[in-house]
């Protein structure tokens, strides 16, 4: 197989994944609507508060398994030890059966010490509900990322989907079935007690479905395992190696990958749960404001804004998950020009797809909100919008560096994200209090905190990456055309959006066409540019029907 092909097939399955978590997160965006109709804003409030808190016990206990895991196999089957990347496997289930179980328990007997104060109350409840998909997730890590480090990414993608399905019927199923149970009616009340128990118990309905998610794509990939066994089995028969790996040897070895692991993505995501304290729970004691109010505009930023942000991130999350097992191989291959060439090849079709999301959620933040939350006062959606153009650069530096973190991961620099993390998050935690503290903008602190704590991760990173290979990105083909490209879509959608809106059309139906114009912008400026060619455009999912349509419209 040609190095270009390696590289396509590579990119393809990163983008199939990326595909599925775009997917499930367009699923997760469009359940977010009738979701905060019936639990309203603050619900939301509740359930991002808690939502976070249990993300990084999440993080420390498991969410790090599936690439960890998959790179101590991946560097097993890279030499064909198939009976010693079983043992692996083996020894990853246990080790997250025990941790995950004690993960779940601290969670749900500590949420009270971890939320304090009037606001978090509610929170509380929330984050205890949360508390049994710490022990189910850890299953489902250890088979996604066993999966992954065989190279395919199908199981793990359709887990996603089918987790973000049930997520979505289940949540907005059991809060509804919670608020009017305790509540007798699903009516809005008048005081604010009433209103507080009714977003709660709306809430705890949504975390059990993050749950039930969960548990659903926990069966899917035990099923997928389980027909997979007989193919296993056959490869560990046909395995002459003399060395097998004693399980204390390989629990060492897993402990000693995950832990950095570990220490890097929840450092990594350190810093929403410390806007999220700052903001709710510590500075309306110092400046004098609601803190039931704080609550509630979080809820806006945290379930409108950010979650359309994270949206095109998901590739970059993708990218990396498919990365880190791949450069991992490589490396042990000693390979090294190889996966510099792949590096080359994930940055470029990352930022293929990031910096136009980026520019896009820009131009169309409003129409965008208003699309995807019908439900919600144009007060709300007017300020969403304006959240979410303060968020979109921070799409760019994210994708960058989750890719960049992945990457020094898979170079085996297990340290140096975290080492970065840890700055980025003390520069950032700063700007975030002074802002607060000091000036009137209110969210938008957190937005400015968003940017730049990705930003210096982006910059740290990089340099980093640069130091350990000798590693240059190329510029011109990887960043300036997708840019330009890119700003002319932009100019266009807004164009067409905002033209629109004069012949008496809603903006919440002008930005499909607007966004479909862009897209056929974008994708004809990167072409005539020179951005991509064929061979990188066959990488990507049904890149074979871009190229046939591109050959059709005379672009190549």
């Amino acid at each position: 197989m040609s190095e270009k092909k390696q590289d396509n097939s590579f990119v393809l399955q990163a983008g199939i994944l990326a595909a599925a978590g775009i997917i499930s997160r367009i699923i997760g965006l469009l359940y977010r609507s009738p979701l905060t109709a019936v639990v309203g804003t603050l619900g939301i409030g509740y359930y991002s508060t808690a939502y976070n808190y249990y993300t990084i016990v999440l993080l420390v206990s498991s969410y790090s398994i599936p690439s960890a895991i998959s790179k101590v196999i991946a560097q097993r089957l890279a030499v064909n030890e198939f009976r010693n990347a079983h043992r692996v496997f083996r020894c990853a289930m246990g080790y997250v059966l025990v941790v995950g179980g004690i993960a779940s328990l601290l969670l749900y007997f500590g949420a009270g010490y971890l939320l304090r104060g009037e606001a978090a109350q509610g929170a509380v409840l929330v984050l205890r509900t949360f508390a049994p998909t710490i022990f189910i997730y850890g299953i489902l890590g250890v088979l996604r990322g066993y999966f992954q480090a065989r190279g395919s990414m199908v199981q793990t993608s359709i887990s996603q989907v089918l987790e973000q399905i049930a997520n979505a019927v289940v949540s907005i199923g059991a809060a509804t079935f919670l608020i009017r149970r305790v509540m007798g009616t699903m009516l809005m009340p008048v005081d604010e007690p009433s209103q507080i128990k009714r977003a709660t118990y709306g809430a705890m309905g949504s975390a059990l479905g993050t749950g039930a998610g969960v548990f659903v794509a926990m069966i899917f990939m035990i099923v997928v395992y389980s027909l997979n066994k007989k193919v296993v089995r056959r490869q560990i028969e046909k395995d002459r190696h003399a060395k097998v790996e004693s399980y204390g040897s390989i629990i060492r070895t897993i402990t000693l990958v995950v832990t950095p692991f570990i220490l890097s993505t929840a450092i990594y995501n350190l810093s929403t749960v410390v806007n999220s304290t700052l903001y709710v729970h510590v500075m309306p004691g110092i400046v004098g404001s609601d803190p039931i109010a704080a609550v509630d505009d979080y809820g806006i930023f945290a379930g409108m804004a950010q979650t359309i942000a994270n949206i095109p991130i998901a590739f970059a999350s993708a990218m990396a998950s498919a990365m880190i097992p791949s450069v991992a191989a490589m490396i042990a291959a000693g390979k090294m020009e190889e996966a510099k060439e792949k590096i080359a090849v994930a940055v470029k079709s990352t930022m293929v797809i990031s910096i136009p999301a980026a520019v896009g959620l820009f131009a169309l933040a409003k129409p965008v909100t208003m699309l995807l939350f019908p439900s919600q006062s144009d007060e709300t959606l007017t300020y969403a919008g304006m959240l979410l153009m303060a968020l979109s650069m921070s799409v760019v530096f994210y994708a960058l560096s989750t890719l960049n973190s992945s990457i020094l991961q898979g170079l085996g620099k297990v340290n140096t994200p975290i080492v970065n993390a840890a700055v980025a998050l003390a520069v950032q935690t700063t700007a975030v209090y002074v802002l607060l503290r000091y000036t009137d903008i209110g969210l938008y602190s957190l937005a400015i905190a968003n940017t730049l704590y990705s930003a210096m991760m982006y910059i740290l990173n990089q340099w980093a990456v640069s130091k350990a290979i000798g590693y240059r990105q190329e510029h011109q083909r990887t960043f300036g055309i997708p840019a330009v490209a890119a700003l002319v879509m932009g100019v266009v959608a807004f164009g067409a959006c905002t033209g629109l809106q004069f012949t008496g059309m809603s903006a919440r139906i002008t930005v499909l066409p607007a966004v479909a114009l862009a897209v056929a912008v974008y994708f004809i400026l990167l072409l005539k540019l020179k951005g991509a060619d064929e061979e990188e455009l066959r990488g990507f999912p049904k890149g074979h029907l871009l190229v046939k349509l591109a050959k059709k419209c005379k672009l190549m």
